[in-house]
């Protein structure tokens, strides 16, 4: 693919302004090729490859004890994968699923709503999508669109926000009260980690079909989004079904962090700590809160 998809755009990033072309093959001399640290993330450098697939597998070895132990006991589990374009979502689905029986484990992605979807209860394709006893369902994206894309996008009423973020509390409650167990992750990005993957993504075949054109409308709407995140996070992070926040900067890290948070809150058969490991507390947190002094 080698035509021109978009013009070039002036951003401000980390408090200067800069220019953006995606079409250039060379990427921008201040997007770093170690973008880590962006933002104030904790890490300067990635995870060992080797060291991550160990600790990975052991991890997959538990999620499959899981699965065994959902199917003799009926648990229904519901993960919630949100964040900002290029944030990591898919990559850490494929990381929890990659060795669970499909018969069981279900990603849940869904186009923009129909003309009939349009006109039904804001939940309802959604809770079609529900876990019956013994199933996993993970939603690439979820609900939680009204919170972040719509709103930002036009796509909604400031009313229709507004009631779903008063809505969704209550939502959810029932969601926890029917007895499913339910998972919420924001993956959250640095911005010039998110330009760096926009740019890789744009120059490679394999991953061009990643960027879509609401990728390049939102470049210039970074501070909305975060305004979006903020109140999302503010009326929606609830005892009964709190915001499991995950610096993703570090792909690999944020993956084996996002994993270990799922087994160690689930009492399952067969559970070994020791395999599970230690969460990274300056990857993983709670809330707003935990991004407070991390966000450009």
């Amino acid at each position: 693919m080698t035509e021109t998809i978009s013009k070039p755009v002036r951003l401000n990033v980390g408090g200067k302004p800069r220019t953006f072309d995606i079409d250039d093959p060379e990427r921008p001399n201040w997007i770093q090729e170690n973008s880590l640290s962006s933002g104030g993330y904790p890490h300067e450098r990635k995870l060992d490859w080797d060291d991550y697939e160990d600790q990975l597998e052991e991890l997959q070895k538990e999620l499959v004890k899981v699965q065994y132990w959902q199917q003799e006991s009926g648990a229904r589990i519901i993960m919630l994968l949100e964040g900002r374009d290029a944030a990591g979502k898919g990559g850490t689905i494929k990381a929890i699923t990659q060795y669970m029986n499909p018969r069981h484990t279900r990603v849940v992605a869904l186009p923009k709503p129909t003309d009939r979807e349009r006109h039904q209860w804001y939940f309802q394709r959604y809770v079609s999508h529900f876990p019956t006893g013994g199933e996993m369902v993970l939603f690439d994206r979820s609900w939680y669109n009204r919170a972040g894309v719509e709103p930002v996008m036009g796509f909604c009423t400031k009313q229709q926000h507004a009631s779903f973020l008063e809505e969704t509390p209550r939502f959810e409650n029932m969601i926890v009260d029917e007895g499913i167990h339910l998972f919420k992750f924001w993956l959250n990005v640095g911005r010039e980690m998110q330009l760096k993957r926009f740019h890789d993504r744009r120059h490679n075949p394999l991953k061009i079909w990643k960027l879509s054109p609401m990728d390049l409308k939102a470049l210039g709407k970074w501070r909305d989004y975060t305004n979006a995140r903020n109140l999302m996070l503010q009326k929606t992070h609830t005892e009964h079904a709190p915001w499991t926040v995950v610096r993703s900067n570090d792909k690999r890290r944020a993956r084996l962090n996002t994993i270990r948070h799922v087994l160690k809150a689930l009492d399952y058969d067969g559970k070994k700590e020791k395999n599970i490991g230690k969460i990274d507390p300056l990857v993983l947190g709670h809330g707003r809160e935990f991004l407070a002094d991390h966000e450009e």
